[in-house]
């Protein structure tokens, strides 16, 4: 697979992106025809980008915009090399690690820029993941609050002039506060009485949108549902509000 005309889908409205979270790029491809009419976007995870490849990206992003959430985290030039060749792919948004420092976040943003020749692409930069609670952060050395956590790799994530973080929804407020002009993204997202999996972060859709949340991020509750594209119109409707 190869990247995509430049002619493709580079946005949107709406809040809904929709995570492929399944391991064969013909069963992506397949679910995102399917939900792209209802979502702003597309998310292409580890699982597709270790297994089927990067290529998928490309293939996606002819449906509809991609966030291609790669974790980057590494040296500067390292990462300015991988975001390079996801924004050739096509890549809408690219997540890193706000944790890598405000120089390894510039270099994302330098290198996703570069591989997008002119097209709109930003980079997201993770603050807090929705699998690490107070006793996660405290274990992982992370002094602080969840909130002063976020609050502080915010601030990196504007100083490196990402276009948006990743934070759990019960932060999204923080993140308003001290970075008003970045874009807030929100995962973790599980319907009421949903398995969490690895996930402690959780909250609902709605929930989301009330804190502030500018994109909703929504993985097993539209890909595992019988109808994927019913599921995809429902919550699209009721983040966006129609």
């Amino acid at each position: 697979m190869t990247g995509p005309s430049l002619g493709g889908p580079v946005h949107r409205s709406g809040r809904l992106i929709v995570s492929l979270d399944v391991r064969h790029a013909e069963d992506a491809l397949r679910i995102a025809g399917a939900v792209a009419p209802h979502a702003a976007g597309l998310q292409v995870g580890l699982g597709l980008l270790h297994g089927p490849g990067p290529g998928v990206v490309g293939a996606v992003a002819r449906l509809a915009p991609v966030l291609v959430d790669a974790s980057l985290h590494g040296i500067p030039s390292a990462v300015a090399a991988a975001a390079r060749r996801l924004g050739e792919y096509g890549a809408r948004w690219v997540t890193a690690h706000a944790l890598g420092g405000v120089e390894m976040l510039e270099a994302a943003v330098r290198g996703l820029a570069e591989g997008a020749g002119g097209r709109r692409a930003g980079v997201l930069a993770i603050t807090l993941l929705t699998s690490l609670d107070q006793a996660g952060l405290a274990a992982a050395g992370l002094g602080g609050s969840q909130g002063k956590v976020v609050s502080r790799l915010t601030r990196m994530a504007a100083a490196a002039r990402a276009e948006g973080v990743v934070c759990p929804v019960s932060e999204l407020g923080v993140a308003g506060d001290v970075a008003p002009g970045l874009l807030r993204v929100a995962p973790g997202i599980r319907a009421g009485g949903a398995d969490r999996q690895d996930q402690r972060l959780v909250a609902d859709a709605g929930e989301a949108v009330c804190r502030g949340a500018d994109l909703v991020v929504v993985g097993r509750p539209v890909v595992d549902a019988e109808d994927p594209a019913g599921a995809a119109a429902e919550l699209a409707a009721a983040v966006d509000g129609r």
